[in-house]
């Protein structure tokens, strides 16, 4: 074995040794969030309750208060409805941490970690390039590193930019679990060089992209998700309903059904025009490496249909009919369409895109 072909083996190695650090630094920043759920305060986040009561009443029921030897009769303001059909105008809730010091020092500690993890598996990613000396997204097993990766960059960009946006640390940290899981039990490959006609600075372009866009979008599917259960605990606070104490300590923290609505929909919108440019990206590689640029090739056909799906959404979420709860339920169809592009498509379908393997 002469020397290049050691190091890059060396390197190989290392980066395997990363990623299964960074999994155990994610696994301690897991159970930092829980402990910021559990450990937060739950008696600030009454208000948020109370301020739901208190739409639900309307403006039919008076508030009489006392004023010195008499009383004054104060009408209940109106509720003020937002751009999604089905929510109020209610205050976001105070977080995982509840508002206290303990639980935002528990905050703190998954964030960093977090951090640390990130590091760390970006580290697994770029010794993962230089072992094999390309970018390192040839197959499932690189994209789903890096995916995860971006996943992460993207989440804690958002912090940096003093985001509201600490309540996605639990469930994004959980699935970054679960696809590096995935990745180095089931997908891992050992590393390798592509097929020549692969050889492309379209690689670095083309698949990029498309994994910055599949993390944004995921973060606006988490958004979706946790919008429809906030939106039906309002829906359901507001029809006079009690929901169970477990539901109520954790929807009383997430931001408003019409907060998290108006997130979901920001993140996709941004990245659409991402996405367009990715497949547009990828018929110019084709043309190059294929000799022609759209053959309908099954990764092809499902790339546009994730376009028209999230196109859709766009154009729903623009619609006065079909905003609120409608959209979303367009949205995770959308992010659907996008999974079974990554996985189904490459994993059950025979194509072109089939050299990617697992």
């Amino acid at each position: 074995m002469n020397l290049a072909a050691a190091t890059n083996e060396s390197l190989a190695h290392t980066s395997n040794v990363l990623i299964y650090s960074s999994m155990a630094v994610y696994t301690l920043a897991f159970f930092a969030h829980i402990a910021e759920w559990v450990l937060g305060s739950r008696s600030k986040v009454g208000r948020t309750a109370a301020a739901l009561s208190s739409s639900a009443a309307g403006a039919s029921a008076p508030v009489v208060v006392a004023q010195g030897g008499s009383t004054a009769v104060l009408e209940r303001p109106k509720v003020v409805t937002r751009s999604a059909a089905g929510t109020r105008d209610v205050p976001d809730g105070p977080g995982a941490a509840g508002g206290t010091f303990k639980g935002d020092l528990w905050g703190r500690i998954a964030v960093s970690l977090t951090v640390v993890a990130f590091a760390v598996e970006a580290g697994g990613v770029i010794t993962r390039a230089l072992s094999v000396q390309r970018a390192p997204w040839a197959n499932m097993y690189e994209f789903s590193i890096t995916f995860s990766t971006v996943a992460v960059g993207s989440y804690l960009v958002l912090l940096a930019l003093k985001k509201n946006v600490r309540w996605i640390g639990l469930p994004l940290v959980t699935t970054v679990l679960l696809d590096l899981g995935i990745a180095v039990t089931t997908l891992y490959t050992d590393s390798d060089q592509l097929v020549p006609a692969l050889h492309s600075y379209w690689l670095w372009i083309h698949v990029s992209t498309a994994i910055i866009c599949g993390a944004v979008f995921y973060l606006g599917a988490v958004g979706t998700v946790l919008y429809l259960f906030r939106d039906s605990y309002e829906n359901k606070l507001a029809d006079g309903g009690t929901p169970g104490k477990f539901a109520a300590s954790v929807m009383e923290r997430l931001p408003s059904a019409s907060s998290l609505d108006k997130f979901s929909y920001r993140i996709n919108a941004a990245v659409f025009p991402l996405w367009t440019f990715t497949i547009i990206a990828g018929a110019i590689w084709a043309g190059d490496a294929w000799g022609r640029y759209w053959g309908w090739d099954p990764k092809e056909v499902w790339s546009f249909i994730t376009w028209v799906a999230y196109a859709a959404y766009l154009h729903a979420r623009a619609t006065a009919g079909w905003k609120g709860r409608k959209a979303a339920y367009l949205a995770l169809v959308a992010f659907a369409c996008w999974l079974f592009n990554y996985y189904g498509v490459n994993i059950f379908v025979t194509g072109l895109h089939s050299y990617a393997g697992v």
